[in-house]
Formats: C-alpha cells, structure tokens, sequence
C-alpha cells in the first residue's frame, strides 16, 4: 500500500500461497526444480484475480496522484514484500503491459503467453462473421454448427433472473464431471456459483444445451463492458462438436448480438483458430530473491520469450481469414 499524506494512494492486492493451482500461468516446474536442489519454493506472493486468466491492473493507483510515481513504490514495495514474508518469490500474473515493463525495471523478471481472442469488425450476424473466413473454414463451422445440434439439442443463454438454482444445480454437475476427469481437483464450490448468481447475475452468461429435457452441457460467461469472458465448460452427454458450438460459436452469437467488441475464451488452445479466434500475448513479471533460481529462470524464459513470438507470428498466419479479395464468401 502506498499512501500520500495519510490517504492511501495506491495498493497491490496479494496472496501469500502454499501452492500454484488457479493461475494459469505454470511455475510448477519452478518451484520442483528449486526443491530438488535443496530451497523451499513456498511460501510465494501471488499478485491476481484468483483463478481468472484475463488481463487487468495490478498495481491499483488513485485518480488524481502521480501515477508513475505511486506504481514505482507499489513495485519496491512488492519487492520488500517479499523479503518481510519470507516467500521465495512474487508472481505478478496477466499484466498489463505497461506494469509488465515497470516490474522489469524493479527487477522482475519477463514472461509471455498467447490466448486466443475473437474480435467484432462491427459484425450484424454471424453470418457477417464467416463471410470474413476462407472457404474451408467457412464450410468447416457450419458443419460443426449443424453436426452439434443434430442430436435434438438446443442451445439456451442464461442471463439475470433467468438463471435459477436448478440452472445451477446442473452446470456445477457439468463442472464437477469435467473438471474431475481432466483436471481431477475441481476447486469452485457449488456455493460460488450460488453467491455469483445472487450478487452479479447480470454480468453472467451460461450457455446452456438441453436434450429430451434435460440439460445436458453448459459453458459460464462473464459479461465486461466490451468483452465476454468465457470460463469453465462441462457436460454430462458428449455430442461431437457440442464443445465448439457452446463455448465458441455461442459466444460470438452473443458478442455480435450485444455490440461486445471481443471474447475472450480463456486459457490455451491452439484449436480455436479454426474457429477465428487469433492468439493474442499476455504478460506476467517475476520476482525470484534466490540469486542462482533467478539466473536459471532468466535464462529459460529469455527462451520462452523468442519461442511464443516466433509461435504467435506463425500461428496468426494459420488464421483461418480470407487472404485475398479474389476469394467471394
């Protein structure tokens, strides 16, 4: 916290942790190696909207204080922080770039990633949408949109009023099959999905599939003020491309539908270009006290760095857009 005349001026909101999950940017590897070699990796002070892979301020600064000025103490505070605390570490996660390039300059270290983002050109339709996309993948989502559906299931969004305990009841059935069978340690309660309904239910979308009256699959949006946030995603039936068709498809439906500029589908896959979505960089800074871990980790993400913008520049050329006039939709 940093404060100016008594008033507080700015703060970093941090977690002092015993583990890595719910963050999505991976040090576990990290923090094994650290461990083999004789130090202890935890405690760590962990700087992020807990299990939330969006980019965002970190370094929370009043209006009307010298920002540069209360974002560079916010900074050496962390570091100071992180000595008090004795943690081995600080982990400033999904950044924005500007604090990411800040933290470098009080010795943090500098991590990329790639999510994939689908953007509005001020679409009306989805139609307008594939109009944009070569003929393969054009032919390609419209297939997978029909396939999804073919087995009697209709699509349902959610939203305020509308979502009901039942509604909750059976997407926490959804998360709880999924997140067990490939994560194994589903960690949102059935209690979070209740208290989120109560207390920001216009912000949130679920994406319901529903067959022989039943649900059956749901995704969870949340609704920004330009962007959808896509989150976690689970089934009880599995249809081909039902995944597709609720997670992606159905959140472009409703971005293009309320004027939403962006969605965001949350972390990894490479599998959503296809589907227009283009990989975007994110940011995260480390700050490591242990000088021979530091080194370590430098010289690893150093190539880590080279490696996702060489990947991004390639993957982005994989888009599946129409590269040419010549081609007609």
């Amino acid at each position: 916290m940093a404060k100016i005349d008594g008033r507080v001026a700015g703060v970093v909101p941090c977690y002092l942790k015993s583990h890595s999950q719910g963050e999505y940017v991976f040090d576990r590897g990290w923090a094994d190696a650290y461990e083999r070699a004789g130090g202890r990796y935890y405690p760590k002070l962990q700087v992020s909207v807990p299990f939330t892979p969006a980019t965002g301020p970190r370094l929370l600064v009043r209006d009307g204080v010298d920002r540069e000025r209360i974002s560079e103490a916010l900074a050496s505070g962390l570091v100071a922080l992180c000595g008090v605390s004795k943690a081995s570490s600080v982990h400033v996660t999904f950044a924005r770039e500007a604090e990411w390039k800040l933290l470098a300059e009080h010795g943090f270290l500098q991590r990329t990633d790639q999510q994939f983002h689908w953007h509005n050109e001020g679409f009306a339709t989805f139609d307008d949408f594939l109009s944009t996309l070569n003929s393969r993948h054009r032919k390609s989502i419209k297939r997978e949109r029909r396939d999804a559906l073919a087995a009697g299931i209709t699509i349902h969004w959610l939203t305020g009023n509308d979502i009901t305990e039942n509604a909750w009841d059976a997407f926490f059935d959804f998360y709880m099959e999924t997140g067990s069978r490939k994560w194994g340690r589903p960690y949102l309660t059935r209690e979070f999905f209740s208290l989120i309904g109560e207390t920001m239910s216009q912000d949130v979308l679920l994406v319901m599939a529903r067959r022989n009256g039943r649900w059956i699959a749901g995704a969870i949006n949340f609704i920004g003020s330009d962007t959808l946030f896509g989150r976690n995603w689970g089934a009880v039936e599995h249809h081909p491309f039902l995944h597709f068709e609720v997670c992606y498809y159905q959140a472009i439906d409703f971005a293009i539908k309320h004027g939403l500029a962006y969605v965001e589908a949350g972390a990894q896959g490479e599998h959503k270009i296809a589907r227009g979505y283009l990989p975007r960089t994110t940011h995260s800074a480390h700050f490591i006290a242990d000088p021979g871990l530091r080194r370590a980790i430098d010289d690893y993400l150093k190539r880590e760095r080279a490696y996702v913008a060489e990947a991004g520049r390639e993957l982005a050329e994989l888009g599946p857009f129409r590269k040419g006039a010549d081609e007609a939709p």
